[in-house]
């Protein structure tokens, strides 16, 4: 590691303590495999990042001809009147649909409804067999997004939510159990930033005709369909408030996942540039600010991974 490059990691460090985030990043140049993070090892619940695997392995199932996209489920309505979840989870009246349409829902818009619709079919621990069956490591899924639907959140006033923010802030353990059942590293869907890159370089070199592409020690055991269609879902994400407006441009796209719950903001994806390069970035943070709507923490999120991408970039030129 060069001085300048232990100069840039100290000073977005320290930028990430004065606003009051502790993140996890790792950026990975897809071509060279060159990467460079701040404690991309630190393992955290995920919230809704677990919902890509969740998609991954759905359509894997769909491709092996254990499910079929085109069968219609009945939905639940989530009547759900909390601030945050989307879709059907806010639905008042029980929807029909298909299986690949819950797969949008569920990686577009982040719908929780249509994930444990997914879930019913493939159950979490199916879920992280089929992960493992990839060689895809360092993710567990433990639980339904239902768990993730029924936090402190939903026992304060709408006044008083910044109550279940200082919650999560305070309640946790140096091992990192926590007094708040998702957010303890024993009981949560739970990753590290390092396994999310591991998985998107997994998801992008898996095209066909390039399946043994970029570094040789980490080939793609996932099929090309199923690489594609997650890909395209991922592109069409609708959530693009925390690390889009750094990394989306008429010269780039940038595909992602976003997650959030409580005091927890994420946000993994791919960056493609119309040069060519292309960098798995994955951003997981605990926030230490007690309120709920934080726009500088995204804002801080999206600086900091920029300056992380731009230091490798530099290095490819």
């Amino acid at each position: 590691m060069t001085t300048g490059t232990e100069r840039l990691l100290g000073d977005l460090r320290r930028a990430l303590r004065d606003g009051g985030l502790y993140g996890s990043f790792l950026v990975r140049d897809l071509e060279t495999g060159d990467e460079i993070g701040i404690d991309p090892d630190i393992e955290l619940p995920v919230a809704s990042l677990v919902k890509i695997p969740l998609a991954l392995v759905t359509l894997e199932r769909i491709r092996r001809g254990e499910l079929d996209g085109a069968t219609v489920i009945e939905v639940p309505p989530g009547r759900i009147t909390t601030p945050g979840p989307t879709g059907l989870s806010r639905f008042r009246h029980a929807a029909h649909i298909a299986v690949e349409d819950l797969l949008y829902l569920t990686l577009c818009i982040s719908d929780n409804s249509a994930a444990d619709a997914l879930f019913e079919l493939t159950p979490p621990d199916r879920v992280g067999a089929v992960l493992h069956e990839l060689g895809l490591r360092g993710i567990a899924v433990r639980h339904t997004m239902r768990e993730l639907m029924e936090t402190p959140v939903e026992r304060f006033d709408p006044a008083d939510v910044h109550l279940a923010h200082a919650l999560a802030i305070d309640a946790g353990t140096p091992g990192r159990g926590h007094r708040v059942p998702q957010l303890d590293i024993s009981h949560a869907n739970t990753g590290m930033a390092r396994a999310f890159v591991d998985l998107l370089q997994a998801l992008w070199r898996s095209r066909p005709g390039t399946e043994s592409a970029g570094p040789p020690t980490m080939p793609s055991a996932i099929h090309p369909d199923v690489a594609a269609r997650v890909r395209g879902f991922m592109a069409n994400n609708l959530v693009r408030n925390r690390l889009a407006p750094d990394f989306d441009s008429d010269a780039s796209t940038w595909s992602s996942k976003t997650g959030m719950l409580l005091n927890l903001r994420h946000e993994v994806g791919v960056v493609e540039h119309a040069d060519g390069q292309s960098y798995a970035i994955a951003v997981l943070t605990e926030s230490r600010v007690a309120a709920g709507r934080q726009p500088g923490a995204d804002a801080l999120m999206g600086q900091v991974a920029r300056r992380l991408r731009d230091e490798l970039r530099s290095r490819w030129g």
